[in-house]
């Protein structure tokens, strides 16, 4: 039989009395007090399990997920009003959706850096305070001119909406990190079915108060970010901060309600440095390549989608407003109708995406939205307004599956 030392780990002083245990690869005294547990910043979050803590920060990063839909989405009723009312022609109606997406490019390097280099959390609060000012501000817009600049200074802000999804991501168990980051997604959804709902009840009234409601998403979310989710401590980790990163943690638990032995300290990870060079390498340049192609790929697909659904429903419309300068008739059934296929294909994806794979559900996603847009284009002026609202119907659901997949 073997000695009970053995066995159980315990060490035996001379007159039989234990002296010191091992237990979790420690040796430890068993007259002192336990000495601190190094550990990963992975092991504390598991810590930290998912509870009323994430929770807060889902709704705080979901609604920039909806700010970002809203603000994106108003193009494709504010362009068509404003080119009636103000007499624009097609080209400059066109500029109005260009300068928030070359405000966005902009907006994503700057804001993107920062959150980087200063922190998750001042560049979510930035973003939303440029989203939230420059929107509000649309609605005092006096000409052409100024509207540009006010629309592009939105899409900068909204270039650093990737942020709030970094800092809620970073929050989340490895085994939750899946199922949330496609539930986040479902904030987007709703900004696509808040937008021609606003529309409708303002726009015969006011284009004015229109863009003001867009706005009120990220309104909320800077609000509640600001009161509710502190820095990321997976970032105060990688720039040495391991004691505030635990201090950020600690009050995570204590907010989800886990009272756990926090004698722990965290391990040091501070990640390697890279420039934007190293995209090129040797070992990344065609993985970065193709990622770019896909992403360029779902970025013309989908927001080309959003914006040609209310042309298409609505050329006739749009023609008859440009006449008498007065407000385009949208038909605003069938483009919630086409919103709503959304919910159908974030759905689709959450139940789907674990078995089949993200790269063969992607390949479908892409070939499903690329043949419903081009039936959509193809049937646009000779179809009848159900077979339109079909094809927008499944050109929106697949389209969306694709982002969604990418997580």
């Amino acid at each position: 039989m073997e000695p009970l030392s053995e066995i159980s780990g315990i060490a035996m002083g001379d007159a039989g009395s234990p002296t010191s245990y091992q237990g979790d690869g420690e040796t430890q005294s068993l007259g002192s007090p336990p000495t601190e547990r190094i550990i990963s910043i992975d092991d504390a979050i598991e810590r930290v399990g998912f509870g009323k803590f994430q929770r807060r920060v889902l709704w705080a990063a979901g609604l920039c997920f909806t700010a970002d839909a809203t603000e994106i989405m108003l193009l494709s009723f504010l362009s068509l009003t404003l080119q009636s009312e103000w007499q624009l022609t097609a080209a400059q109606a066109a500029n109005m959706t260009a300068c928030v997406f070359a405000g966005s490019l902009v907006g994503t390097l700057v804001l993107g850096y920062l959150g980087d280099h200063v922190g998750r959390r001042p560049a979510y609060l930035l973003s939303t305070a440029i989203i939230a000012l420059f929107g509000v501000f649309t609605a005092f817009a006096t000409g052409y001119s100024s509207l540009l600049g006010i629309r592009f200074m939105v899409g900068f802000g909204v270039g650093g909406l990737t942020v709030p999804f970094d800092i809620f991501a970073e929050f989340l168990p490895t085994s939750h990190r899946g199922k949330h980051l496609l539930v986040i997604e479902y904030f987007w959804t709703a900004g696509s079915l808040m937008t021609p709902l606003f529309a409708y009840l303002t726009l015969e009234s006011s284009w004015r108060l229109f863009v003001i409601l867009c706005a009120v998403p990220c309104i909320i979310s800077g609000f509640l970010g600001a009161c509710l989710v502190p820095e990321s401590p997976r970032w105060l980790i990688s720039v040495g901060q391991e004691d505030r990163a635990l201090a950020v943690v600690r009050n995570a638990a204590s907010v989800n309600g886990i009272n756990r032995d926090w004698n722990v300290k965290l391990k040091d990870e501070q990640v390697e440095q890279s420039g934007f060079q190293d995209l090129f390498s040797r070992k990344w340049r065609r993985l970065t390549l193709l990622l770019w192609c896909t992403w360029a790929g779902y970025a013309i697909g989908y927001y080309g989608t959003i914006l040609a659904v209310t042309r298409v429903f609505d050329a006739d419309a749009i023609e008859g407003a440009e006449a008498d300068g007065g407000v385009p008739a949208f038909d605003y059934k069938a483009i919630f109708i086409s919103a709503s296929a959304e919910v159908l294909g974030l759905f689709v994806v959450i139940q789907t995406v674990d078995w089949m794979g993200r790269i063969p559900s992607q390949v479908i996603s892409y070939l499903g939205g690329g043949i419903f847009v081009f039936s959509l284009a193809m049937a646009s002026g000779s179809a009848n307004n159900s077979v339109l609202t079909i094809l927008a119907f499944g050109a929106r659901a697949f389209e969306w599956q694709a982002p969604a997949r990418r997580g």
